[in-house]
């Protein structure tokens, strides 16, 4: 008398479970058949990965690499486990004949997903838009924050068309011009009438799972006569949806004491470094009082490195006087992903040359930025029952040219070169050996 089976589907693997030598178990996709225990015979329904669990069978083993992982204070090297789209286990030797999939990285640093806190990837209706799968998620950053590309009117588009139907995890900081970042000839916010507080509550209120908060840019060319008006009507959506405000400075109006004495604990100032009038540092090179402050009381600096907004000069400077970013972006977009950007990976590498330890460089762009959109148990880490968002990356060794957008060079001894990732578990690309 066989078992009692439910339609047939194609078993995964067929074991003992351990520890029990009567009971004998084949796995499907949806149900477990228990075929013998003490002479009997019966059917239990059970998920897969439960019993891939119990028998210790991975979906994914990444074998060989250091990782480096802020959240737990992690630096060694270690296996990963991933099971059903989450992190199973690190361990020093987890093996390769347990995962259905065996990711060989050898001598590479391996971190969780990356997050990049500002990018632009509205393609098609912003002028600065390009493509998230392409050149982020291809390159080592699985969760990015559209920073304003879209506006009131334009934001469901963006999510229609971009958010979801990428690969790449998005999200989004809404602009307080109702148009967004659409044109390169006209400034967003010359025209006042377009920074309207309803709509952009409305919008805000509608998305609370995509929106993570409303960005503003100061410079003059975006708000024409209108000065700091812009920013205070940005302020009163910030502060009516209970979101953070991102602030983008350089060129402003005003100075920047004025704009930074407006921004409150969890407010963004992007651009940190940049080389422009009206940065971090007065006439004698010393970083602002008024700086320092803000800081204090929990503003998060943001590098967002973009076409225009990072000096070395500034950088060096701000860090000799301990001024260091929250957050590493790299403001990604159409006229810098082919230089001097390119990716994360590059803009992470340049703080490296800078001075900062690999692990604060990672948590800048992982742990941190996770925290912010309140996701630090999900994203940003590879504890147990994380998703099993990876980036892996040989940390190679050579002499390497980095610009910045002032016209300045430095060359570095070592890079971060994206060689894998892994988003929701599966690998997205890699040119590393994956055996199945």
């Amino acid at each position: 008398m066989g078992p009692r089976r439910g339609p047939p589907i194609p078993a995964v693997f067929s074991a003992r479970l351990k520890g029990d030598e009567n009971l004998f178990y084949s796995t499907h996709s949806f149900e477990t058949v228990i075929l013998e225990k003490d002479g009997a015979i019966g059917y239990k329904p059970e998920p897969a990965w439960y019993i891939a669990r119990c028998l210790g069978v991975h979906d994914l083993v990444i074998k060989g690499g250091t990782v480096v992982d802020p959240s737990q204070s992690l630096h060694k090297r270690s296996d990963v486990a991933v099971l059903r789209g989450q992190i199973e286990a690190l361990e020093a030797d987890i093996p390769a004949d347990q995962g259905r999939r065996v990711v060989d990285a050898q001598g590479c640093i391996v971190t969780p997903g990356l997050i990049d806190l500002h990018v632009h990837v509205y393609p098609g209706v912003s002028h600065f838009g390009i493509n998230p799968d392409v050149h982020c998620l291809a390159r080592g950053v699985t969760t990015v924050v559209d920073a304003g590309s879209s506006g009131a009117d334009t934001f469901d588009g963006l999510r229609r068309y971009v958010i979801d139907v990428s690969a790449t995890r998005v999200y989004a900081f809404l602009n307080i011009s109702s148009m967004g970042m659409v044109s390169p000839q006209i400034g967003e916010l010359e025209d006042i009438r377009f920074a309207s507080v309803e709509r952009a509550i409305e919008v805000c209120e509608r998305n609370r799972d995509i929106i993570q908060g409303v960005k503003v840019r100061l410079s003059r060319v975006i708000v024409g006569q209108n000065g700091l008006l812009p920013l205070q009507l940005a302020k009163r959506v910030s502060e009516a949806v209970r979101m953070p405000l991102m602030v983008h400075v350089g060129a402003t109006p005003e100075p920047l004491e004025q704009i930074l004495a407006e921004l409150k604990k969890g407010d963004i100032m992007t651009h940190c470094f940049h080389g422009g009038q009206y940065g971090i540092l007065d006439k004698q090179g010393f970083v602002l009082e008024k700086a320092h402050d803000a800081v204090t009381r929990g503003v998060i600096f943001d590098v967002g490195h973009g076409k225009g907004s990072f000096s070395f000069d500034v950088a060096e400077k701000a860090l000799a006087q301990g001024m260091v970013p929250g957050t590493i972006s790299s403001d990604l977009h159409r006229y810098n992903v082919f230089g001097p950007v390119y990716d994360l990976a590059t803009t992470m590498s340049k703080f490296l040359l800078l001075g900062l330890p690999l692990d604060e460089v990672v948590a800048k762009a992982a742990s941190t930025p996770a925290s912010l959109l309140g996701m630090s148990d999900k994203i940003g880490t590879m504890r147990r029952g994380a998703i099993a968002d990876i980036s892996i990356f040989n940390l190679e060794e050579g002499s390497f040219r980095f610009d910045d957008t002032m016209g300045k060079t430095r060359y570095s001894q070592q890079r971060l070169s994206p060689t894998c990732v892994i988003k929701g578990g599966k690998p997205f690309a890699s040119s590393l050996p994956v055996s199945i």
